[in-house]
């Protein structure tokens, strides 16, 4: 388990030749629908751009990124998720163990 300010990486490894990824992001954490949907969006670009070894990886959303009061999203929000889920995903890259 590996964890960024907003989220946790669960990751697995597995006997196919290939990473799979899944995403977890609870309306209780994103309220809309564009937030939530910007973020997997991120992730499964982040994701198909890494060099992963054989692993299952699932990605959750365990804090609140922003409220209904601001924008669904913003430059600067891409910005952190980006930056957060790269740490998380490079993680992986060079533990070529994972738990």
């Amino acid at each position: 388990m590996y964890r960024t300010a907003h989220f946790v990486l669960y990751a697995r490894s597995t006997q196919l030749s290939h990473a799979r990824l899944g995403i977890v992001a609870a309306k209780r954490f994103a309220p809309r629908a564009v937030t939530r949907n910007t973020i997997k969006r991120v992730a499964r670009e982040l994701f198909r751009q890494s060099d992963l070894p054989a692993i299952d990886c699932i990605v959750r959303l365990s804090k609140p990124v922003n409220s209904k009061a601001e924008p669904a999203t913003t430059v600067s929000l891409k910005a952190q998720l980006r930056a957060e889920l790269t740490q998380l995903l490079a993680s992986q890259s060079k533990a070529k163990a994972p738990e």
